[in-house]
């Protein structure tokens, strides 16, 4: 089994925090150790990064937060910008080290990526080089709305473009008017080549905990 994941989606706010705290969740429920991983974070509230604090309490290994999350930008914008103006050059080096001693302590490492598969990090590079210089399986987080074909079609398409593994997908209802969901979600399984892992409902303030009994775990791991 691989000793991780790495989540991505098909942009800003389509549920890449709930399906790994889910899986987090459901990884812990076989017996395994697992532990959330956020390299970079942007847009804090309160004092707190939101996705973080939920990763954390989601996981079931403790680690330092420097390890879990490398990179904590406070405005909620692009990380490259935001980190040009605090004077950060985000290095995936970094990311990498950080990732390699959480894989110490944990049976099951999962990686949650910044927006897309494509948002830039750097003047020189972008999440997909991050997930590339990680070398995990990859997971595709679909957020159901209008659009969704194109923007997850694609996103399938930069993942493959690495040479990574893509090792199922999520549909994840965003849009509770979303019309035509079924035959979205029949379109995108003809279309995405790769498993189908769960059906996610539209419910804010979702416990994670029980979602994570609607993923099939076992067919991601049969793939990575």
């Amino acid at each position: 089994m691989s000793k991780g994941y790495f989540i991505t989606g098909t942009g800003t706010g389509v549920g890449k925090t709930l399906v790994s705290c889910a899986l987090l969740h459901a990884f812990a429920a076989q017996g395994k150790t697992a532990i959330g991983m956020k390299p970079v974070a942007a847009g804090c509230e309160n004092g707190k990064w939101v996705d973080v604090e939920l990763l954390a309490a989601a996981s079931n290994v403790t680690a330092p937060r420097e390890q879990i999350n490398p990179y904590a930008l406070v405005p909620p914008i692009a990380p490259h910008i935001a980190a040009s103006r605090a004077g950060i050059d985000i290095d995936i080096n970094i990311i990498l080290q950080a990732c390699l001693e959480l894989e110490k302590i944990a049976d099951v490492v999962i990686v949650e990526g910044v927006g897309g598969f494509l948002v830039p990090l750097n003047d020189h590079q972008d999440s997909a080089d991050m997930a590339k210089a990680l070398g995990l399986p990859v997971i595709l987080v679909v957020g159901m709305q209008l659009g969704c074909l194109n923007h997850a079609l694609l996103s399938a398409q930069a993942v493959r473009a690495t040479g990574l593994p893509l090792v199922g997908w999520v549909a994840n209802q965003i849009d509770f008017q979303m019309t035509a969901l079924d035959e979205n979600v029949s379109a995108l399984t003809q279309r995405l080549g790769c498993p189908l892992l769960g059906v996610l409902p539209f419910e804010p303030n979702a416990d994670t905990e029980k979602l994570s009994m609607l993923l099939n775990v076992a067919e991601m791991e049969a793939e990575a």
